[in-house]
């Protein structure tokens, strides 16, 4: 295939940015997105000009660094996956695509399409664990019976990625679901329950200091989630944040 891909460039964040257009040849439909974007990369370092910067890592879909707004769609037209795992048969021969950065407040551009998401690391450390002296004084894992419905749900939570689509995504630029799926692995856990209070009140403040919207329920969120991660989460950390706020 041969494309004409649109990019956003931006040197440091402090400098203003600007859409720049690139044709690229010969992409096998077979190709990932980001290798796609290799292949550019290559043929501008072969003319003596800056590569495009992109975030990456895994490539596996696990590490959520993939973070590319394409065509007005978070990790891009598919569904249920992360932009590493978005492949080139999704195109066709002669299309325009248009790739930008995660666009909110909360994660500034320090280069090209490379946001800064340390705010969701923030609202992590602000209460996104389990105080447990591991030092010798664990339980086995079956020691606590836990029904399957409440293991299966919390895993579903744990599986997001912190990639932030559901940020880049929502018109608020709400951090919500991400921040529910972090409260909610641990709401449904007896080993969770005991800094449950001190746990979502510490998160959803650090959450509206880093200066995320409000949601509104669209639901966009869940749409573009590259793990399906429910709206329902979202219901159970405002129950975990009704209760705390009452103790």
């Amino acid at each position: 295939m041969n494309l004409t891909l649109k990019i956003w460039r931006q040197k440091d964040g402090k400098s203003q940015g600007r859409m720049v257009e690139y044709k690229v040849t010969d992409i096998s439909e077979h190709m990932s997105f980001l290798e796609m974007l290799d292949v550019l990369n290559e043929d501008l370092v072969a003319k003596g000009e800056e590569p495009v910067a992109f975030d990456h890592d895994c490539r596996e879909g696990i590490c959520g660094m993939c973070s590319l707004f394409i065509n007005g769609e978070a990790h891009g037209p598919d569904r249920g996956i992360t932009t590493c795992q978005l492949h080139m048969r999704m195109f066709n021969d002669g299309d325009t695509i248009t790739i930008e950065p995660w666009r909110a407040t909360a994660f500034p551009v320090i280069k090209d399409l490379i946001v800064d998401r340390t705010a969701f690391e923030r609202i992590q450390q602000a209460g996104g664990y389990i105080s447990v002296n591991t030092s010798g004084n664990t339980q086995d894992a079956n020691a606590i019976p836990i029904p399957k419905l409440d293991a299966d749900l919390s895993m579903d939570a744990a599986s997001c990625i912190g990639c932030g689509a559901c940020v880049a995504t929502c018109k608020n630029s709400s951090a919500m679901l991400f921040v529910a799926a972090k409260v909610s692995q641990f709401a449904l856990l007896p080993q969770g329950r005991i800094e449950a209070a001190d746990r979502v009140m510490n998160m959803v403040h650090q959450m509206d200091l880093e200066g995320f919207g409000n949601c509104t329920n669209t639901g966009a969120c869940e749409v573009e989630c590259p793990k399906g991660i429910s709206l329902e989460n979202i219901a159970r950390m405002n129950r975990e944040y009704l209760k705390a706020s009452c103790r």
